[in-house]
């Protein structure tokens, strides 16, 4: 790193991934900055630098003697400090990159601590007791137990959709769908339907009831077979409403709560829809409130265009519901349409290194394996991954050429299609 690049940092002042101290701090300060860095996003504290900017310099130099004038090893002991403390004090242990800079402001050198993303959730140890931090804008603090848990989701150390569900039990699933899914989609034997035992065996080996002795249904189970997700889980619906112009208002043209299971339901020879899941009710609420224009090809046969393609909006509203975080109790997925554009808000921020740019390209990690695995198997996601660039950036550029916005806010992933007809 650079002067000029340390006098940016400086100047912009801290916010999430840069932190000022004085080199004088404690190891288990030092400890806490870097454990919170590490669970964010990584980052930089610069030593040396006071919370308000100014420039303090280092105080922990090494003494030189006659014989050992200042030079690269003048603060070797402080490098050796910054080490001791990233792999002492924290586990598990960290390797920040370590460089001085000097003469940032005349006569006062300045320390560069960088950290990089943690692969897995790192925590301060102290005194034989842990403490998870995470870097909240610009402070670092212990982590709540909600935040805790977040934190080891989105690094795939712990996955919602495995825990047993308070409550939740066999008779709460839906039965005619399992029957469905293993018989129909999976094709494999089944036990008799009054068979209980055998089933609640079934279900704890496929993951969708959890098994040791609790005889709970798994958030999976749940929200996908359930006959009432809703009722154990309240973030598993979709609020959706329809505007009539460009932004939202109280005079909703339609405005609806899309409960039910993930999963429809065909009759035995799959060529029937005996019931539909909440993919299907929320791409209906889609259609009935927006506009189709008809055509006549070749001078007799009618052909109708959507405002929206329809594999484009299916596969928006399957990403938000097999992506979403589920520890974001508070929070339904959200369905808008607006006069010249289709907005799907997905509580939580993506998972796993996930960005807008590789979704695009066609990432596949996911934060809810089993309920992608799931929808996978009954035709809604593709096998490689590549649906948000083949069904809705590449599908939405041939039927109406307008590129799809992909955006991550705050701690909301934004899809949104835009309708030309409207749209300027």
């Amino acid at each position: 790193m650079t002067k000029t690049e340390v006098l940016e940092l400086i100047r912009n002042g801290e916010n999430s991934g840069v932190e000022f101290k004085r080199d004088t701090l404690s190891p288990f300060q030092l400890a806490k900055e870097l454990v919170a860095l590490a669970n964010l996003y990584g980052g930089r504290v610069l030593l040396g630098v006071e919370s308000d900017g100014t420039v303090c310099g280092l105080t922990r130099a090494d003494s030189p003697t006659p014989d050992a004038p200042e030079g690269p090893q003048q603060y070797a002991k402080l490098e050796e400090w910054v080490m001791s403390t990233a792999r002492d004090k924290i586990r598990p242990e960290l390797i920040p990159y370590f460089e001085v800079i000097r003469e940032v402001e005349t006569g006062k050198d300045v320390a560069v601590i960088q950290i990089d993303s943690g692969w897995t959730v790192h925590h301060r140890w102290h005194e034989n007791h842990r403490t998870y931090c995470i870097r909240v804008g610009t402070q670092s603090r212990e982590a709540s137990p909600e935040e805790l848990e977040r934190l080891f989701q989105a690094r795939g150390n712990f996955r919602l959709e495995l825990r047993p569900v308070s409550g939740a039990v066999l008779d709460d699933l839906d039965l005619r769908r399992l029957v469905d899914y293993f018989r129909r989609i999976r094709d494999q034997d089944i036990p008799p339907e009054d068979a209980r035992t055998a089933w609640q065996q079934l279900l704890e080996s496929t993951e969708f009831m959890a098994g040791e002795g609790t005889n709970a249904a798994t958030g999976a189970g749940v929200l996908l077979f359930g006959r009432d997700p809703g009722r154990f889980l309240p973030q598993s619906g979709i609020d959706a409403a329809a505007y009539e112009g460009r932004e939202k208002d109280y005079a909703a043209k339609e405005r609806t709560t899309i409960r039910g299971p993930m999963t429809p339901l065909w009759n035995r020879a799959g060529n029937e829809l005996v019931e539909t899941g909440i993919v299907e009710k929320a791409i209906e609420f889609v259609r009935r409130n927006t506009r189709v224009e008809a055509t006549l090809q070749d001078g007799a046969r009618r052909v109708e265009k959507w405002t929206y393609p329809a594999e484009a909006v299916r596969e928006a509203i399957v990403n938000a519901l097999v992506h979403r975080d589920y520890l974001l109790s508070a929070s339904d997925i959200e369905l808008s349409l607006y006069d010249d554009r289709l907005e799907i808000i997905s509580p939580g921020r993506l998972p796993n290194g996930i960005t807008p740019n590789r979704m695009k390209t066609g990432c596949r990690a996911a934060r809810n394996q089993l309920l992608k695995d799931v929808m996978r198997d009954y035709g809604y996601l593709e096998h490689m991954g590549m649906g948000v660039p083949r069904k809705i950036v590449k599908g939405m550029l041939e039927h109406n050429g307008t590129e799809p916005d992909l955006i991550e806010e705050d701690e909301n992933f934004l899809v949104r299609l835009w309708n030309k007809r409207a749209h300027s």
